[in-house]
Order: C-alpha cells, then structure tokens, then sequence
C-alpha cells in the first residue's frame, strides 16, 4: 500500500530529497512507523514529497510528477501556512480566491486522474507573540480548507484545533508544540503523527478490504 506524504517545511523536515522514501524528521517519520506498528500484516512504501517553503501554488505546479506519476493508494496535503507566512513576511499575497482555487485543482486532479484517498490536515499556529497578527487570516484560509474537505477529503485531521486544545488540556506552554508557532518541535511532531494514524487507519482497513 503506496502512502504519499504532500506539504510544505512541517512535511519535509529535513527529508533527504534525493530519496523519496526518505522521511526526514518530523511527522511522517514518526506517523509512518506508528502505521507499521498498527498494521503488522500490511506491507507499506511510504513516500515524502514535501518541499520547504511550498504554497498552494506549488502544488499546482508538480500535480502531475508528484502525485499523479506516484499513483498511490492514500495520499495527505498539509498545506496552507506559508500561503499566510509569505505575506507578512516577504509581501507574497495569495488572496483567499486564488487559495481556493489553487487547493480545490489540486484535490480535483487527485480525484480525476489518481484512485488514492485523500487525507487532508489543517495547518495550524501554535500561539507565539510574533505570529499574533498572522491568526485572522489563518483562520479565513482554514474555513476554506474545511469547506474543500467536506467536498473531497476521506479524512480530516484538525490540527489547529487539537494543538490548540493539548495545551489546555495537558497545560502545556505552546512553545513545547511549536517553538516558532509554525514548525513542530520533536513532541509536535509525534502529537501530528498520533493524530494522523487515528485518521489513517480507517482508510487504511478500507483499502485492506478491498484486496
């Protein structure tokens, strides 16, 4: 079973992009061995597609050799930060429009020319001082995620939201998540990867199934 991992700098991690099965240090590495574990009887390739810095529309740009030419069974975008991060930071704008319309191509050619299911998660920011002002427009971009997913997803994983609510309910400082607000710490990184097995595994028996 072929699990494509899709995003920005919180997917890539540091990945070795000269090998794509390479997982790098962050979610997908703890995600795919939590996977492994749960599903000893299924025989997985894992691969990990995210580019640092990427935005909406640079998933427009490798549709076709980074998702339609891998044709795998599940595929999961995390993606969306830096669509707001680049405007406060370098001026790039991507207005809500244009966020809209370059997700929804990706997640209609996902569906046209690949079988894979389709899991999507929020992009998130966990509070920090710095990133205060970024939070209204991250929320106008993650409203249009959560129309998208309706529409497409077969999964959905919150982020935002459970980031947001481990720090109430474990009374932990945001810092332990996210040092910068944007980039999972190693203890992020594993509460990402935790999420994302819950979501995965009832696509992952369906497609077991199915065999």
């Amino acid at each position: 079973m072929k699990i494509l991992f899709q995003g920005d700098s919180v997917t890539d991690a540091g990945r070795d992009r000269s090998d794509p099965h390479n997982m790098g240090n962050g979610y997908p590495k703890f995600a795919s061995g939590m996977i492994e574990d749960a599903f000893p009887e299924e025989t997985f390739e894992f691969l990990n597609l995210g580019i640092s810095g990427a935005r909406t529309e640079n998933l427009v740009s490798v549709l076709e050799s980074d998702f339609v030419e891998v044709q795998p069974d599940i595929v999961s975008i995390l993606i969306g930060i830096n669509d707001v991060w680049h405007f406060y930071s370098h001026g790039i704008e991507t207005t809500d429009e244009q966020f809209e319309k370059n997700y929804r191509q990706v997640l209609e050619t996902i569906r046209a020319k690949t079988r894979a299911k389709i899991l999507m998660i929020e992009p998130f920011l966990v509070f920090a001082d710095d990133k205060a002002n970024m939070r209204p427009h991250l929320d106008r971009f993650i409203e249009i995620i959560r129309k998208l997913a309706r529409e497409y997803a077969d999964a959905y994983v919150p982020m935002d939201g459970i980031y947001a609510a481990s720090c109430v309910n474990h009374g932990e400082k945001p810092s332990v998540y996210s040092p910068d607000g944007v980039h999972p710490s190693e203890e992020g990184a594993r509460v990402l990867a935790q999420a994302y097995l819950s979501a995965i595994s009832p696509l992952i028996e369906e497609l077991s199934d199915e065999k």
